[in-house]
């Protein structure tokens, strides 16, 4: 979601930043925050946790608002039975209109009580800001799409569009944990089968002021692929050493990682944000996206763009070492030494040219390269569809005036490539700010403004009616 600093025009208009507090609540935003505590409240990490627990309180509330056993059910897959997954439908009016589908995942990444300043599962209001593990990634998504469809059947809405809705369990989590929603796609695709999707990755970006730089709506993401370099060797005594070491070996693999660079690879989304946010920039800036647009292989202008991280991951292939392990004996040569290189492929690149453009930087037979499996499949960047993106733009303009709203590919990953799977074009809807600095997602005191999650769920529930029409 993040950007340049320096894309951002400093004339952006901005938004009142007041928390709001529990006096103030409407009561249908009481009846949420109960829902979003409750959900947030339950842990669902891997290790621990049961997302089982967390998809049956859900369900209770569905039912309780009047949808029946078979509208709102939980789906666990035995062997599974902490990984319990949510779906269900509203059903529409028209016999015409393709259904939609409402996902989010609701398993959270682990987090330690003794790391954290405030006790992870428990959802704390405190300066105009929600602290919980999930708060943000993906708990309040999942809790908006619930409420949305609990206030849908309490109004007795109309939709002539069948809307769905998957809560899933296993995006945040290890391999050896159930997907819920490629399981879903594999095994019930009739129960996510839909003309498109609404999902994480969207959403927008507030400076340290809490004042809105801009809107993001995902249309498309990289591949997560990991790969394995081990470097092996009969070792011996440390009192004779050897010029070939297998962590020498590995260590220069690594800064040969280091060192590799992948061509600029643009696309229809990468393509149509640079030219939406070029205005933004200085005119070293607005001429570097204009020659990078022009020529992909201009290495000048990718270099000034490059200069900020996000840009350059938006860019390109990327991959980065993220662990080491090496050796047996501190008085012994290392037999072996294993490193973890985690990349992010652009659609458009596959896996094997990817491995194959590593081991032609490293260049030694001694480090082996492996891909990691099981893995997720090569995402599918859905098409700048206007019936998704202009509804989205229009409602942007009335609820937040003058916050620009651009098209963005996620660095990242999420259960998109589940959906992609039986053609689903899925996109990272907007509507909810999130902080410059990640707001601790994934880190320690995850956060999200009070107000952005009220302001977010106004939206997103406008825009969900809105294509429930369309």
């Amino acid at each position: 979601m993040g950007t340049s600093k320096w894309m951002l025009a400093a004339g952006l208009a901005t938004m009142a930043t007041v928390a709001v507090s529990a006096q103030q609540l409407r009561p249908d935003q009481t009846a949420f925050r109960e829902l979003y505590a409750e959900l947030v409240n339950t842990n669902t990490a891997y290790s621990n946790g049961s997302c089982t627990i967390a998809a049956n309180q859900l369900a209770k509330r569905m039912h309780d608002a009047g949808f029946t056993k078979d509208e709102a059910k939980v789906i666990v897959v035995p062997g599974y039975e902490r990984e319990g997954n949510l779906v269900a439908e509203y059903k529409g009016t028209s016999k015409m209109l393709k259904p939609m589908l409402l996902l989010a995942h609701i398993d959270v990444v682990e987090a330690k009580r003794e790391d954290w300043t405030r006790d992870p599962f428990t959802l704390v209001e405190e300066d105009g800001f929600f602290y919980a593990r999930g708060v943000a990634d993906d708990k309040v998504q999942a809790a908006i799409w619930v409420d949305s469809l609990i206030r849908f059947k309490k109004a007795s809405f109309k939709s002539k569009r069948t809307i769905k809705l998957a809560a899933t369990c296993g995006e945040e989590s290890s391999s050896k944990a159930l997907n819920g929603a490629e399981w879903l796609a594999r095994n019930m695709p009739e129960t996510l089968s839909a003309e498109f999707a609404l999902n994480e990755g969207g959403g927008g970006r507030l400076d340290k002021n809490g004042k809105p730089q801009f809107l993001a709506i995902q249309v498309g993401e990289k591949a997560n692929r990991i790969f394995d370099l081990e470097a092996t060797n009969p070792g011996g005594h440390s009192s004779v050493p050897r010029p070939d070491n297998a962590i020498y070996d590995l260590a220069e693999a690594i800064v040969a990682v280091k060192r590799l660079g992948f061509p600029v690879q643009l696309n229809d989304t990468t393509r149509a944000f640079l030219t939406q946010m070029a205005p933004t920039a200085p005119a070293a800036g607005q001429k570097a996206i204009a020659d990078l647009l022009a020529d992909e292989s201009n290495e000048q202008a990718a270099a000034i763009l490059s200069a900020d991280p996000v840009l350059n991951s938006t860019l390109r292939t990327t991959c980065v070492a993220t662990m080491l392990d090496a050796g047996h004996a501190p008085n012994a040569l290392p037999q072996r030494a294993k490193g973890v290189v985690n990349c992010r492929i652009v659609p458009g690149m596959s896996t094997e040219d990817t491995q194959s453009a590593i081991e032609k930087a490293i260049a030694n037979p001694r480090v082996e390269v492996s891909l990691r499996k099981p893995h997720r499949p090569m995402a599918v960047p859905p098409p700048l569809d206007k019936r998704i993106l202009d509804p989205a733009i229009k409602l942007a303009g009335e609820v937040f005036p003058g916050v620009p709203l651009v098209p963005t590919m996620s660095t990242g990953a999420t259960d998109a490539t589940m959906t992609a799977l039986i053609g689903i074009p899925t996109y990272g809807i907007p509507g909810i700010f999130y902080e410059a600095d990640g707001g601790g997602v994934h880190g320690l005191n995850e956060r999200l403004r009070v107000k952005s999650v009220y302001d977010g769920r106004d939206y997103l529930h406008r825009l969900v009616q809105i294509y429930a029409d369309k």
